[in-house]
């Protein structure tokens, strides 16, 4: 499969070109929230790289979330139109899985021992909430959820990390940061400098398809907010 990849939830903006679930081509941009306009760029450059190697588009790839509002709305928003012109599928990727490729490519680069390893990616939702969810090897210990960080037991009810034999907890993310000062523990761990990245969505298009061959209805379908919504005040002049 040829695969088109998306991914808006955060300042990171990038798209990719997916081969056989391996990345071939991204487009990133690291230095703010410029989505709207970088965004079409990116995919008319991937467009071209795509018929230059005469491959045909076989599906989207979306990073659905959790992030920002206006960031996945971007995303979902061209995601929907490329499906609809090329009559192929979407395919939505949790934002949180895309992280924990990110970490576990950075990971391999060190001794560390995957298998055994508590991997938290967390994503800023503003003041000291953060979006998270706890994965170890291949078993979720803690899903997807919105948690305000008031201590270091804030992100684990009943199952805790550091108590199932003491493995390495590696907490990474754009939530990370302002919680280093709440998880101290010896065997806690903070990996700068990850963030979500297109080329990642490839890894789980095909674990997708197998679990969920119906995809998703287009029309209807809509990022994952995990929160609603709300809208503050304007500060522009006159709209108040």
């Amino acid at each position: 499969m040829t695969i088109l990849g998306i991914e808006t939830s955060t300042t990171v903006c990038s798209a990719a070109v997916c081969k056989d679930g391996q990345p071939i081509r991204q487009c990133i941009y690291r230095e703010g929230a410029n989505h709207a306009r970088l965004l079409p760029l990116f995919i008319e450059e991937l467009i071209a790289f795509a018929h230059e190697q005469q491959l045909v588009f076989d599906a989207v790839a979306l990073s659905e979330g959790p992030g920002s509002y206006t960031g996945l709305r971007i995303g979902t928003a061209t995601a929907k139109g490329l499906c609809y012109g090329w009559n192929i599928p979407l395919i939505p990727v949790s934002t949180l899985s895309i992280l924990c490729d990110a970490a576990k490519e950075k990971l391999s680069e060190t001794s560390a021992a995957m298998s055994n390893c508590v991997l938290v990616p967390m994503m800023d939702a503003r003041r000291m909430e953060v979006y998270a969810k706890v994965v170890k090897g291949d078993v979720e210990l803690k899903a997807t959820s919105a948690v305000i960080v008031e201590n270091e037991d804030s992100l684990y009810v009943g199952t805790h990390p550091a108590g199932i034999g003491g493995e390495e907890v590696f907490y990474f993310g754009d939530g990370a940061t302002k919680c280093q000062n709440v998880f101290t523990k010896p065997n806690w761990h903070f990996i700068p400098d990850i963030v979500p990245e297109a080329r990642f969505l490839a890894g789980h298009v095909e674990t997708i398809l197998d679990f969920a061959p119906g995809l998703v209805d287009i029309a209807y379908y809509e990022p994952y907010y995990l929160k609603e919504f709300v809208a503050a005040p304007s500060h522009v002049k006159g709209l108040n």
